[in-house]
């Protein structure tokens, strides 16, 4: 019955993620901290790191304080809670860095409806270079429009 708990656990914390970067990205990035994400919309830098790299060091430091927690305090949750918020981390990085954005040249020639989908909805965010007027804040689930 752990492991079902554990699993359920892991499997929620992924799901929430997913809210989490839609509400991040929304009303933080494009928010109140719009001066480290800009550099994501509008190049206007050499360097292959942006400021927008700064968000995975929240959410990394988010993980690792519930790995203390179970390791240190005995927090059970702490540990597959830990491991939603990496996987999707992971997930995050290989889907928007690497897929959607090219960072390192992989994955170029997928072609299956929903890749198509998310570089579709991902283009249509990055239309709009400025603050306010963005669409489609979602990294895994878009609108089904973009999908058509």
């Amino acid at each position: 019955m752990e492991v079902f708990y554990w699993f359920l656990t892991y499997l929620a914390t992924f799901l929430f993620m997913e809210f989490m970067a839609w509400f991040s990205h929304k009303y933080i990035m494009h928010g109140f901290l719009w001066s480290w994400h800009k550099d994501h919309h509008k190049k206007d830098h050499d360097s292959w790191f942006e400021r927008n790299d700064l968000f995975f060091i929240f959410y990394a430091a988010v993980s690792m304080s519930l790995m203390v927690l179970w390791g240190e305090y005995g927090f059970w949750a702490g540990f597959p809670m830990a491991a939603g918020i990496f996987t999707y981390g992971m997930t995050y990085f290989l889907v928007h860095d690497i897929f959607i954005h090219q960072r390192f040249k992989l994955f170029r020639n997928s072609s299956s409806k929903y890749a198509k989908g998310l570089r579709r909805a991902h283009k249509m965010h990055h239309k709009n270079i400025h603050k306010n007027g963005g669409e489609c804040f979602g990294m895994l689930w878009v609108p089904l429009k973009y999908f058509k």
